[in-house]
């Protein structure tokens, strides 16, 4: 007599325990992305101040970023495209950013003069000058980094001067004078610039302590605002053909 085996239905497998959910990577909250984005620049900008270009990575930017490489390389394609815009950020956008307190003194010189000082003190950062070499030692790497950083700059900072010298002109009778005419204004923006920012800041591009420059500014900011204000009140057209 054969007994037949009685096979017993399998019990259904029970789940010891629950799997959290798993969380996609990518982009933060729109909220939090500004944030992650200036972190990682800042970190960057401190990697390649100290290291160079050559000398930076990507994993010791991601450490000083406290993020991961996953995160920088969703932002930035590899580590010239990182480069590039901690350079562009923080030598163009930065000039879109200066304020300048209320100017101090009673006449349009000494008005001048003051504006034209915190923005030659302002300009002269360490940190920015640092980039400004980098970007210069690093052309043959990027060709045109250096050349639109320039022409940029400049389109910038002329913007910047018109804003500056038509507020503070137009209540003095300097305002009224053919240098400020709108139409000639942002060129005599700009060469209100190359009389008071350019030579320092070549000056500084060679300096290896900026702070031995420090006891020269405002002499030079006085001297170039007498001999701009004089030029305007000449007579001399800074816009004129």
């Amino acid at each position: 007599m054969t007994t037949s085996t009685l096979k017993m239905p399998r019990a259904p497998k029970t789940r010891t325990a629950t799997r959290p959910a798993e969380v996609r990577a990518g982009r933060p909250p729109k909220e939090l992305a500004g944030e992650v984005d200036a972190r990682i620049l800042d970190a960057a900008r401190k990697v390649f101040l100290e290291r160079g270009f050559e000398g930076a990575s990507i994993d010791e930017i991601a450490e000083a970023a406290r993020s991961g490489k996953r995160t920088i390389y969703a932002r930035f394609r590899d580590k010239r495209a990182l480069f590039t815009e901690v350079v562009m950020r923080d030598i163009l956008a930065r000039i879109a950013e200066f304020k300048a307190d209320a100017p101090l003194g009673a006449t349009v010189e000494e008005r001048l003069t003051s504006v034209a000082s915190t923005l030659l003190h302002w300009g002269l950062d360490a940190d920015r000058i640092g980039l400004m070499r980098l970007a210069i030692a690093e052309a043959h790497r990027f060709p045109d980094l250096a050349a639109t950083v320039n022409r940029r700059a400049r389109a910038l900072a002329t913007e910047l001067g018109v804003h500056l010298l038509r507020d503070l002109t137009q209540s003095d009778e300097l305002g009224k004078l053919p240098a400020f005419a709108p139409e000639h204004l942002p060129t005599t923006a700009r060469l209100f610039l190359d009389i008071i920012a350019v030579p320092m800041l070549l000056r500084a591009l060679y300096e290896v302590d900026l702070k031995a420059l420090d006891p020269e500014l405002d002499e030079h900011v006085a001297r170039g605002v007498a001999f701009f204000v004089a030029g305007c009140r000449s007579g001399y057209r800074f816009g004129a053909d």
